[in-house]
Formats: structure tokens, C-alpha cells, sequence
């Protein structure tokens, strides 16, 4: 493997990026335009322009409008005018001249083959500048490190730090957002670099610290790179909230920097910062005598320094060394408070910030005051290369820092050892080159040949030159190693070399950081690719390692050829077989041969020859020079690739096996005869169609690669199969056995090949069961003919040596037959189980018996507990296969839906004694079943014939739609008898509705906004006969999902007075407020149904729990499916703190319904609000004796309200027609029937009179025109005086009406007013019938009401005479009405 040039980017709108940057020289003569066909292509040199004629020239300016058009649309070196830099993510690049700069960003996208690609799209163009006459001189882009937890050592937004002529160091977001300006020198800037945190190979390298680098041309600007990382995070955060308010001045934090005056140098074009070194003491000692003479002295430890350097002029290259620690760090506040100037090092901060959106004027104000500038530390040179007429262009600083490339104006580049001063190499001919370094780790596959291989990984050094004069990409190994590859580019890219990663991250943060960032990418301006040298870490090694180098290129056009589709099977033959002789080291071979044994393409013809080949090669080599893993790889796979074959072609032959008389299954086929309703129903529920993939159907051949990739040689000469996915799992077992299961293979001959192969039985019987098991729709659809054909596989497996032990005693448990069951156990494929259950029985059952004649010689059955273990599953099974047919019934259209469940023997056992009937609960939820429907249907268990109608039912045929919904409906309730019939106790119907009541509570706590679900909670919940269960589920239910929301209802209308509004009630308890409306009414049923429980629980015994004896041996975790248990193990409840709650529950109920103003809680005393939401079985002080006056009042006025709002409801204009009877009221509900004796039990509660709210009824009815109802309850009032009293002023307002203040008054009307007694006429005039609610009332109904006046007054009360008179007033109108 060689290097390579990789396109991994490409930029977009390049046309679009040039224009604006060029935006200034569209307006150029046409003379200078007429020079783009040159460059477009290339360099054009004098002679040429001479050379040409004028008719030439006329040709070059026509068509150099056709050659811009069809290109990009720009002209080639125009990037060399612009600074240009990229991320090291390669998310970002930017380009800049003079003030303007475009930002682009990576945006992935799909090209025209469907393969997603990256591409660099603008994001942002603006200026940058903003001092008149300033340009844009150097620029970087660093990626600052995330915080979050989640996104350690990865990218969180990048920074662009652009420097200026004018001495401005400008800070950006990749949106062009301004982060902070600072006046740094005021001298333009000439470069910016950066040094981030690096891993450290070794132990003793010394850990670098992040900084940023600006070069002036007399001076250097270090910022520390963890101060410049929390300035920007803090500047980012502040521009996004002040952008977010709307302010526009943004106070920076303060930041750090050091400056040094570089001294002893004539020019300084470009630098490097190396970082912190430290001498070693031979020389501290030679430089300590060299400065300081003979008798200077020697500190005891060497001082860690600095190390930049420089390259110019005078001299070509300049080391510079400052000692750390010579000053203490200063801030900008302190450094500004500071009079004096510090001779030493300085920490300065920021000094002149800029703000953004400023006035005019305020701007010119601040531009006009220069920022105060701090002086330079003079720093002086320590030694340099000194050549006088050789100038420095630029240094490029290796990524371990002990090496740096160096440009000069001579066309040469230099390799400079940093640790010695010296230049170690020079290479010529390089005008104007551009530099970069690539350091490539080891492979991790070479370190297992390497001597070293407990060091640490080896990395290798290359230096990338680019030679824009010649056009070409070359790559050298260091220090001094040949040139490794060579790219011809074209004249005017751009290398684009960061040497940092990301900042912000250290020692903690970089483990396990595994980001991806490019070392070097080289631009091409013409096309928009951004490309990347890739080098193979080999090319590093000496020549004595060329055979390695070699077979990578064999290996390399090995795999080359194996890509490709269109290749002939003799020719991919032969070349491979040439290329795996010619590859010389192991290792390499074997992966060559690794690679071509798993390719698809290849076939297995192929496969043969080239192994075989190999081998035979292998086998005439001296042993001791033959590598044994490879000998041994050879032989494994060619024995796989024979056993493939002669799989293959037993199931492509045409010999059939004809089926022994042995083979008759008696017994079996009377078991199919029995369950075979229930498998037919199963099949039928089974089969209907859904989706897959045709790669993943079984019927699909599997290739020869599949199954090399499954087995494996051991080292006795057998095989193993290794698991994988399921998926791949049951494909082998699919190529082994199914052409046997459907009778299409020989298994006899299968069986003995498999075993002389040597897998072990009880894999092959695994396999055959994961075959037998996932396909079992086909075996169904022919179950005799695959019962039989699987339990001739399964004799011939057990007829293997080492499937069943010769030392098995027929008392014990087998293996063998455990493995089955447990298989069998696990399945979900009810049916097929059941159907392999039956075989192994009788398999296993023939094997004791031939085992027992063969011992005993006697005509006793052989009894074990082999067969006893068979006798429980296959019973399990047949009670699995009835439910999971029951299970599979789809729901009706507009039920809840969901997946149908999966069940099995183990996932019933590990649910515990619950674990069925919460199955089944689900299933009730899902098909919406009715409390009463379910209860109607499990009543049926105990009909004898049941049985006989769900195996003899013929049905028959309907052409109605609604005769084939009853007869699937009639059909699902005889499989739930069946199956409540197969588990007696388990499904009994208390332990049923109390797992359906929990079904629906929990499905309701999902979803709150579906009062429904609560509501059938409540319904099941009632059909539970035994008051334990009952009074424990209630309690649960209370506790675990309804109390917390009952007190948020509670307080929340206790904090508004009111029935809140929709939006409070989605706020504070979760559900609209119709849904709490109905949330409050099953509330007061559940407490109810709590009370009555607990009163019922005293007259009976607790039940006891029982479990089929088929499944005694379920265990669970005792949380839901244990659910009857933990009713049972509840405490028994507080009466009257249930009651409590109860009547609060009552309260909060009414206010919702009829939507009043109450705060419920103030209707209670402390104790009484104290005692509320606690929990029901403790013992509470609740209040006793009378209550305040006041409490009882509003309590009254309460109920009142409730009434009258009652009465509102149900006010019906036709209930009030003469000769019409009031129609039956709903039994939910704001109308329903049962809200006056709510509120007569809940005053008796609550201290009210219960006569007051009778006589309020009565009146509110009669105020309603309800005059029969009224009647009805007249009847139960006690105080008839003060009931009279309240009817005649009703009456008297009812009379004023009609006499008074009707539109329609008649003459007679008013000729008996005029006849009334005075006294009678003044009462009248003074009644207000507005307070009527229906004032147009019949007068015969008046009439019936005055008669009942007379009726309950007594002669002797004070009104009783102006009652006669209205008696005579309305039997005036009557008699005038009928005349």
C-alpha cells in the first residue's frame, strides 16, 4: 500500500467567493481580459506573448469569454492574493483580502450516485476591517472543546481570530459575530499561530501549555491559550444574551498576554513557538561558561524557558529563550493602575475594546483615541544561522516540536533540529514552497511481528512540500528518508497545514478522544477539492522491510480485483491464485487469503482451487520455514469449503429416502387429531401477510462465505459452529435441515455427513430446532408429513456419538432431552413447539423403553422422570398454545391497538402466578371488552358443553357483513372459555377483573385525557366478588396513582375558588377539565366501593390462592403480576378517613359538574384539612360535635347552589306541557337522578338540615316550572309552614306575572284585577317575577299549586286568608281563560 491523494471536501460557489472578494476589478479593460485563457491554464512567459501574431491574439480574445463560462468562473490564481485559512476540523474555512472575508461551512449532501459527500457551502460574507485603511494580513480557525458532559474533547464552535495591518487582533463566531477587538502593537500583524494540547507519547516529554502566537514585525504577543479559552466562551455567552435583550454594548472579560521586543535581528518575516524546554545540566554548565567566563557560577536546577523561532534576515534564522517565572502575572485592572513601566514579562489585559452598533460620531470618538499600547520586554537573540544574503520566508514547526521546515528566496527548504541549532538537511529547486507535516501512527496488526512490542506505538515523520513552480505534491521521510510519493497538482493550490487540533483540552478530557482532524489538506482553487495526503506507516521502515512493501501492493491489487463484479471466475481464478504464491511474509498472506475467502463475488469452485493450491504449496516447503497458522488456516478451510460442497449437493440431488415403517407416528397423530382445531385456528391468525426483506427471507441460498464465517476448526479435528446474530443463526440451520423437513433431501445421508465433519449433536440439534421453530407457518401448512420427517432427523441426531451418554440411567433427567425442553420452553412459536414437543416425547419415550428391555428383559413400562418432565411441558405447551391463540385475535377497528403479546413457558413462569391473567388483562384491554360482556363470557366455563362446541362447531357460511362479525365475536369468546377452562385458578374471575381493573388504571395513568380508562377500572373493580381483593386493589389504586392528583384538584380549587378553566387543569393535575370532572365522579365510586369492602371484609374469610398443577413452579418478581398476593397483604383501612375523603371527593365532584364558585378546603375545620391526603390506614383525629355556625352556613349555601344547578340542568320545555310525564333522567352526569340524594346524605354529613335543602328542591322546581317533580318531593318535607310561606310568594310572583307585567293582557284580566281586595292587589303589585326562571307557567298548574297551599297551611296562619284570595284570583283566570 503507497500513498495516496484523497478527495474528502469540496467547496461550493467558488465563482460566487471570487466575486465577491474581486468585486473591484469586473470593471477591467478588455485588453487585460483577453489573458484569461492563459491563466486559466498556466504560467504564460514572454516569449509566448511575442511569439503570437495578431490574428492569434483576435482568436485568444473571442474565445476567452467561451473558456470563463465553461469553467468555474474564475481565474486560477487568484487565491494566491487572498489569506486563506482552514479548520483542523475541517468545518470551517475561511478567505479574506483586504477587508473583505467569506466564512464556509460543511454541509453533507447526496450526489448523484446516492453516496453522501462533504461539501464547504458560504455561510457569511462581510468586512471585517473597520479602521479606515486596514486590511486583513494573517488569519486562523480554532475549535474550541465542549463542555457538556456528553461531547467531551469534541467541537463546540469555532473561533476566528483575524489579524490586521493595523496592529488589531480581531476575534469572530463562524457567523461573523464580533467577539473583541484589541490594539495589541501597532505594527501589522504578520502571522497568527497556534499550539494546542497534545497526548504525550512518553513519559518523559514535557506537557505543553495552549497558546496563541502573534508576530509583529519587532515584536511577539503570547496569549495563554486557557485564558483566551474562557475570555471567548464568556464573549460568546455575553454577545448571545445581548442579542437576545436587545442591548447593544458588551463589556468584554479581561485577557492575558506576554510581549517581547525581539532584538539582534534585522527582519522578521515568520515564527515559531516551541514551547517550554529545559536544559539538561551538561548544558546549563556550557552555556553558563560561555555567557558568564570562567568563573561563573551554576544553579542547582536548570530554569524551564520558552524557545521561539525566527526566520528573516540578519541572521537567516534567530533562537530566542525566555525564562519562566521572572515576573509575577498581571491582569488589565491592575496592569492600568500600575504607573510605572514593568521591565520585566507583563500579563497585560485587553486595553481599548470596541463596542458594535454604535452612533456615528460615538465610533470616530473612539477611533480618534488610540488605546494605550504596553511596551515591549526586550528579549534578546541567544544564537542563530547567519547568512547574510539568504532570507527567511517561512518556518513550519513539526507536531512533536524538536523539528521545523524553513522556505527561504533561494528555492531551498532547510530541516532545522530545534533541541541543537543546527540544519540537519536541505532540498533544492523548491521556489516559493509551501510546507506541512504528517505524523502516522503504527498499524496495531504490525506490532504482533514487531520486536518491540511491549514499547509504547511507534509514530512516523513525514514532511509534505508543495511546489506550486513545478505543480507537484511530494512527501519525504524524516530525518533522513527518502521521498515516499509524488503527486502532479495543479500550479496554483494552496497547502493548508493548522499544526494544532482543538483548544480547551487537557490531560482529563483528552482520554478516550478520538477526534478526526486532517494534518494536511492541500486546495485546488480550479476544481474546489480539498484532498489529503494518506501514507501507509510502513513507507517509514529501512529497505531490509521492501518485502513488506511489496505485498501490500500484492494485497492491495488483490482486493482491487476482488471489488470488481465484472471479472471472469477463471481469470479471478488465476490472478489470485498468482498474487497468494507471491506474497512472501505470513501474515500478509494470510490475510489475503482471509480477504478472498470472504468475499462474495468469488465462487466457491474458486475458493477450492486457490486454498487447495496453497496448500499443496505450503505442504513441499521445509516445515520449519512453513508458518503453522497458516498451514493450519489452509487445511481448516478446505475442509469448511468440502463440507459446504457436499451439503450442497445432497440438497440439490435427486435421490429421495423412502420413509421406514418405523417411521409411523400412532401416537403422534392421535395428539394432532386432538389439538388440531386450535392449530388450525392458530395458523389461521398467524398467517396473514407482512413485510421483510428479501436478504433476510430463509428460502435465500447462503453463500460459501456465510458459512466459512460460522465455523471454525477445533483442535481435535471437529467443527464448531460459532453463534452469532439469530439471524445468521437460523440461515445455516435453514442450509442444513430444511431440505430434509420438507422431504426434499435425504436425512440419513445429511445426519452422517454432518457427524463425520465432526460438529458436535448437540449444535446440529440446535440448529434444527432454531430452523424448525422460525419456519413455523410452512409447518403448518403440512404438519404430518413435517412431524414426521423431524422426528426421523432427530432419531438420526440421537443416534450420533456423544448425543445421549451410554452411562444414562433412565431415573435421571438427560441432557440431551433437557436441551430440547429448554428450547421448546423458550420458543414464542407456540405451535411448532407444541409440535416438537410431541416428537421429542415420543423419541425419548421409544429410547427408555429400548433402554429398559435391554436391561430388565421383563414386559413392566419403564416409569422415569424423564418422562414425567415431558408429560408436564407438553401439558404446558398445549395451555401456552390456547392462550397465545387467544393473544393473537386482533382487536377491532378503533380499539386501543398495540402489538399482540408473545408468550412462552418461561416468560409465564418468570411472571409469576399473575402472569397469566395479566396477559389476558392486556388482551381485554385491547379489544375493548365491556366489564359486563367479559363477565357474561366467563359464566359460560361451568357449561359442560362447551368443549364439544369448540371442537365439533361447523360453521357456516353468512353473506351478511354483520353474520361473519357475530360468528369472529362468538368464535373469541369460546377461545376465552377455553383458555379460562385450561387455567381454572389463575383465571378465576376475581383474580381476572382485578388484573383487568389494574390494566385499565395503569393505561389511564398514561394517558389521563381518557376518563374512559378509569371509569371501566371502576367497573371491573366492582364485578371483583371478594371483598379482600377488592378492598386491596382499591387501596393500591388509591396510593400509587390517584391520590396525588386528587390533592393537586383539590388545591388548585381551593386556590382559584372556582371550577378552574382548561388550562389550569393541564397545568396543575394533567387532564383537561372535562376529563377532571370525570376523574372527580370515579373518585367518589372508588372510595364507595373502599367503604363498602371494608365492611364486607368482617362477614367473610379471607380466600386462599391456588395455581394449576402444571405451573407451581412459577416464580416472579412480586410487584404487578403478583398482584392478587399484594392485595391481600394490604392493611386494612381507616372507615372514616375513607369517608372523609370521600365527602371532599363528593364536593370537588359537584363543583366541577356544575361549574361553582366553592373553595372546598374551607369548608372543613384543621382537623378536618389536616387529615386530608394522608395516608387511609392511619388513624387520624378527625372532628367530632357541632361545627362553627359560620362552616355550616357556607356548607348549606353550598349544597343549595348544587341543587339549583340541578334543577337547571335538567329543565326540559316539554316536561312542562300539560298531560306530558317527566322523562327518565340519565344516570351520569350533571342530569343524572341521584344528585338530591347526594346532597341530602351529604348534608346529613356535613351538619346541614336536610328539611332546608328538601324545601329548596320543591321551590327551585316549582321556580323552574317543573311542577310534578316538585310534588314528588313535597311529599318528604317535614316543615310544611315554612314550605307554604315560600310556595304563596312563588305563587303570588307567578300571578303578578300574568297579571301585571304579560305583554298579553286581556280586558277580563284587567277587570279582575280591578275586583281583587286591595290588600291582595297592593301583595301582588309588590312581587318581582323576575326572579322566575319560567314565569310562563300554565295557570292550571298554578291552580294544582294554590290547592296545595291550602292544603299544608294551617288555618291559623297568618297567611292563610291571602291564600284564599289567590285561590279565587286563579280560579277566575282559569274560568275566564276557558270561556
Amino acid at each position: 500500500m503507497s500513498c495516496s491523494l484523497l478527495e474528502f471536501c469540496r467547496l461550493q460557489e467558488l465563482k460566487t467567493v471570487r466575486d465577491y472578494l474581486f468585486l473591484s476589478q469586473k470593471t477591467e479593460p478588455v485588453e487585460e481580459k483577453n489573458k484569461t485563457e492563459n491563466e486559466l491554464s498556466w504560467d504564460s512567459s514572454d516569449w509566448e506573448a511575442t511569439w503570437d501574431s495578431g490574428e492569434n491574439k483576435e482568436e485568444g480574445a473571442t474565445s476567452a469569454t467561451t473558456v470563463e463560462e465553461e469553467t468555474t468562473g474564475q481565474r486560477a490564481p487568484w487565491l494566491q492574493d487572498c489569506v486563506v485559512s482552514l479548520s483542523p476540523c475541517s468545518d470551517l474555512l475561511v478567505v479574506a483580502r483586504e477587508q473583505k472575508a467569506v466564512f464556509l461551512t460543511a454541509k453533507w449532501r447526496t450526489d448523484d450516485s446516492g453516496r453522501e459527500e462533504m461539501t464547504l457551502a458560504v455561510s457569511w460574507t462581510g468586512t471585517l476591517s473597520t479602521d479606515e485603511g486596514e486590511c486583513v494580513s494573517s488569519s486562523i480557525c480554532i475549535p474550541l472543546a465542549s463542555q457538556k458532559r456528553s461531547s467531551t474533547g469534541r467541537p463546540d464552535w469555532t473561533c476566528v481570530v483575524v489579524g490586521f495591518t493595523s496592529g488589531y487582533v480581531r476575534f469572530y463566531t463562524e457567523n461573523g459575530v464580533l467577539l473583541l477587538a484589541q490594539l495589541l502593537h501597532e505594527d501589522p500583524v504578520l502571522r497568527l499561530k497556534c499550539r494546542t494540547y497534545e497526548i504525550p507519547r512518553h513519559p518523559g516529554v514535557t506537557e505543553q501549555h495552549e497558546e496563541l502566537s502573534i508576530l509583529y514585525p519587532a515584536a511577539l504577543v503570547t496569549i495563554d491559550g486557557f485564558s483566551l479559552f474562557q475570555s471567548l466562551r464568556a464573549c460568546r455567552n455575553q454577545v448571545a444574551r445581548a442579542t437576545a435583550a436587545g442591548s447593544d454594548v458588551i463589556q468584554p472579560p479581561p485577557l492575558a498576554y506576554k510581549k517581547w521586543g525581539l532584538q539582534d535581528m534585522d527582519t522578521i518575516v515568520d515564527h515559531s513557538s516551541v514551547g517550554i524546554m529545559t536544559l539538561c545540566v551538561f548544558d546549563q554548565m556550557k552555556n553558563a561558561s560561555i555567557l558568564g567566563g570562567f568563573n561563573a557560577s551554576v544553579k542547582g536546577s536548570p530554569p524551564a524557558m520558552s524557545q521561539y523561532v525566527t526566520v528573516g534576515g540578519g541572521p537567516y534564522t534567530g533562537f530566542y529563550y525566555a525564562v519562566e517565572g521572572s515576573s509575577q502575572p498581571l491582569l488589565s485592572h491592575v496592569a492600568l493602575a500600575v504607573a510605572s513601566k514593568l521591565t520585566s514579562a507583563l500579563f497585560n489585559a485587553a486595553s481599548g475594546w470596541l463596542g458594535w452598533n454604535k452612533h456615528k460620531n460615538e465610533e470616530e470618538a473612539v477611533q480618534k483615541q488610540k488605546p494605550k499600547v504596553e511596551a515591549a520586554t526586550p528579549l534578546g537573540i541567544r544564537f542563530g544561522l547567519p547568512d547574510s544574503r539568504r532570507h527567511g520566508e517561512s518556518i513550519c514547526l513539526s507536531p512533536c516540536n524538536t523539528l521545523a521546515g524553513v522556505t527561504d528566496d533561494f528555492g531551498r527548504v532547510t530541516l532545522l533540529d530545534l533541541a541543537r541549532g543546527i540544519a540537519i538537511r536541505m532540498w533544492k529547486g523548491y521556489r516559493d514552497a509551501q510546507l506541512g507535516w504528517l505524523q502516522v501512527p503504527e498499524e496495531r496488526g504490525d506490532r504482533e511481528f514487531s520486536p518491540s512490542a511491549s514499547l509504547p506505538r511507534r509514530h512516523a515523520l513525514f514532511l509534505v512540500i508543495y511546489a506550486p513552480r513545478r505543480g507537484i505534491l511530494e512527501v519525504w521521510g524524516m530525518q533522513q528518508g527518502p521521498r515516499v510519493g509524488a503527486f502532479t497538482v495543479g500550479k496554483h493550490c494552496r497547502l493548508l497545514y493548522a499544526g494544532y487540533r482543538l483548544m480547551g483540552v487537557n490531560s482529563v478530557t483528552s482520554k478516550g478522544w478520538q477526534l478526526l482532524t486532517q494534518q494536511v489538506c492541500l486546495l485546488d482553487p480550479i476544481t474546489g477539492a480539498l484532498r489529503t495526503v494518506n501514507i501507509p506507516f510502513h513507507l517509514a521502515l529501512s529497505d531490509k522491510k521492501s518485502e513488506r512493501a511489496k505485498d501490500m501492493h500484492l494485497i492491495k491489487r488483490l482486493t482491487t480485483l476482488l471489488r470488481s463484479r465484472e471479472v471472469e471466475p477463471d481469470i479471478l481464478e488465476s490472478e489470485a491464485k498468482s498474487v497468494l504464491l507471491d506474497i512472501k511474509h505470513p501474515a500478509i498472506k494470510k490475510q489475503a487469503l482471509e480477504s478472498l475467502l470472504s468475499n462474495k463475488n468469488a465462487p466457491v469452485s474458486c475458493l477450492t482451487n486457490v486454498t487447495c493450491a496453497l496448500n499443496d504449496t505450503l505442504k513441499q516447503q521445509d516445515p520449519e520455514e512453513v508458518d503453522a497458522a497458516l498451514l493450519q488456516l489452509c487445511s481448516s478451510q478446505l475442509k469448511l469449503l468440502q463440507l459446504y460442497t457436499d451439503i450442497q449437493n445432497l440438497h440439490s440431488g435427486a435421490d429421495r429416502e423412502a420413509c421406514s415403517e418405523n417411521d409411523s407416528l400412532e401416537g403422534i397423530e392421535d395428539e394432532l387429531s386432538r389439538v388440531g382445531p386450535t392449530l388450525q385456528r392458530y395458523a389461521q391468525l398467524t398467517a396473514r401477510p407482512s413485510v421483510s426483506f428479501a436478504q433476510d427471507s430463509p428460502d435465500s441460498p447462503m453463500p460459501a462465505q456465510a458459512f466459512l464465517s460460522q465455523m471454525e476448526c477445533t483442535d481435535d479435528e471437529g467443527l464448531r459452529v460459532t453463534r452469532g446474530s439469530e439471524t445468521k443463526w437460523n440461515h445455516l440451520g435453514n442450509f442444513m435441515f430444511w431440505g430434509c423437513l420438507c422431504g426434499k433431501s435425504p436425512p440419513h445421508k445429511v445426519c452422517d455427513t454432518l457427524q463425520q465433519a465432526g460438529i458436535s449433536p448437540q449444535q446440529l440439534l440446535s440448529l434444527l430446532l432454531s430452523v424448525w421453530l422460525q419456519r413455523e407457518k410452512e409447518v403448518l401448512q403440512k404438519p404430518e408429513e413435517a412431524v414426521r420427517n423431524l422426528h426421523t432427523l432427530l432419531i438420526g441426531l440421537s443416534d450420533m456419538k456423544g448425543a445421549v451418554e451410554e452411562s444414562w440411567d433412565p431415573q435421571s433427567i438427560s441432557p440431551w432431552w433437557q436441551q430440547v425442553r429448554c428450547t421448546c420452553i423458550q420458543s414464542h412459536n407456540a405451535a411448532a413447539a407444541l409440535l416438537a414437543a410431541f416428537v421429542a416425547h415420543r423419541a425419548a419415550k421409544a429410547s427408555i423403553t429400548s433402554r429398559a428391555d435391554s436391561k430388565f428383559q421383563s414386559e413392566w413400562e419403564a416409569v422415569s422422570l424423564e418422562l414425567e418432565q415431558w408429560v408436564v411441558c407438553v401439558r404446558q405447551l398445549e395451555d401456552v398454545l390456547v392462550l397465545q391463540t387467544l393473544l393473537l385475535v386482533p382487536p377491532p377497528q378503533g380499539a386501543a391497538g398495540g402489538a399482540a403479546a408473545q408468550c412462552s413457558i418461561k416468560t409465564l413462569l418468570e411472571g409469576g402466578t399473575g402472569g397469566i391473567a395479566d396477559s389476558v388483562s392486556k388482551w381485554v384491554f385491547r379489544h375493548n371488552l365491556a366489564p359486563e360482556r367479559l363477565k357474561e363470557i366467563l359464566q359460560k366455563r361451568e357449561d359442560e358443553e362447551v368443549d364439544e362446541k369448540l371442537e365439533q362447531r361447523t360453521v357456516e357460511e353468512g353473506n351478511e357483513q354483520e353474520e361473519k362479525s357475530q360468528e369472529d365475536t362468538d368464535r373469541t369468546a369460546e377461545l376465552l372459555v377455553a383458555v379460562s377452562q385450561r387455567f381454572p385458578h389463575s383465571l378465576s374471575p376475581d383474580l381476572l377483573f382485578a388484573h383487568c381493573c389494574w390494566e385499565y388504571v395503569v393505561q389511564w395513568n398514561k394517558d389521563p385525557e381518557e376518563g374512559r380508562y378509569f371509569w371501566l377500572a371502576v367497573e371491573h373493580l366492582k364485578l371483583v366478588s371478594c371483598p379482600y381483593i377488592q378492598l386491596g386493589i382499591s387501596a393500591m389504586m388509591w396510593s400509587t396513582f390517584i391520590v396525588k392528583r386528587f390533592s393537586a384538584a383539590a388545591f388548585l380549587m381551593e386556590k382559584v375558588g372556582k371550577a378552574p378553566k382548561d388550562r389550569l387543569c393541564r397545568r396543575d393535575v394533567g387532564m383537561g377539565d372535562k376529563a377532571m370532572t370525570s376523574f372527580l365522579g370515579c373518585c367518589v365510586q372508588l372510595l364507595q366501593i373502599l367503604m363498602e369492602a371494608d365492611s364486607a371484609v368482617e362477614d367473610v374469610a379471607p380466600p386462599e390462592l391456588s395455581v394449576e398443577e402444571a405451573w407451581c413452579g412459577a416464580e416472579g418478581p412480586a410487584s404487578l403480576v403478583e398482584l392478587a398476593e399484594l392485595a391481600l397483604g394490604q392493611r386494612g383501612v381507616c372507615f372514616t378517613l375513607v369517608q372523609h375523603h370521600c365527602l371532599l371527593a363528593s364536593l370537588l365532584h359537584a363543583a366541577m359538574s356544575f361549574s361553582l364558585r366553592v373553595k372546598p378546603l374551607s369548608l372543613f375545620e384543621g382537623k378536618g384539612k389536616n387529615a386530608f391526603f394522608r395516608d387511609l390506614t392511619s388513624i387520624q383525629l378527625m372532628p367530632t360535635g357541632d361545627m362553627d355556625p359560620g362552616l355550616v352556613s357556607l356548607r348549606q349555601e353550598f349544597l343549595l347552589r348544587v341543587l339549583t344547578g340541578w334543577v337547571q340542568a335538567i329543565d326540559d320545555p316539554s316536561s312542562s306541557a300539560p298531560g306530558t310525564k317527566s322523562p327518565p333522567l340519565p344516570s351520569s352526569g350533571p342530569k343524572a337522578d341521584w344528585w338530591p340524594s347526594l346532597c341530602l346524605e351529604l348534608g346529613s354529613l356535613l351538619q346541614v338540615n336536610p328539611d332546608i335543602l328538601r324545601r329548596h328542591i320543591v321551590c327551585e322546581l316549582y321556580n323552574q316550572g317543573l311542577d310534578l317533580r316538585a310534588e314528588e318531593v313535597m311529599l318528604e318535607v317535614e316543615d310544611k309552614d315554612v314550605l307554604g310561606s315560600q310556595l304563596l310568594v312563588l305563587t303570588g310572583q307567578r300571578l303578578s306575572y300574568s297579571l301585571l307585567h304579560s305583554q298579553s293582557q286581556t280586558q277580563a284580566a284587567m277587570e279582575l284585577l280591578a275586583r281583587l281586595p286591595p290588600t291582595l292587589c297592593t301583595w301582588l303589585k309588590a312581587m318581582d317575577p323576575s326572579e322566575l326562571r319560567c314565569p310562563l307557567v300554565p295557570l292550571s298548574q298554578t291552580s294544582r299549586l294554590v290547592g296545595r297551599l291550602i292544603e299544608i297551611l294551617p288555618e291559623n296562619h297568618a297567611q292563610y286568608s291571602l291564600a284564599l284570595h289567590l285561590l279565587e284570583a286563579v280560579d277566575a283566570l282559569t274560568t275566564e281563560d276557558s270561556t
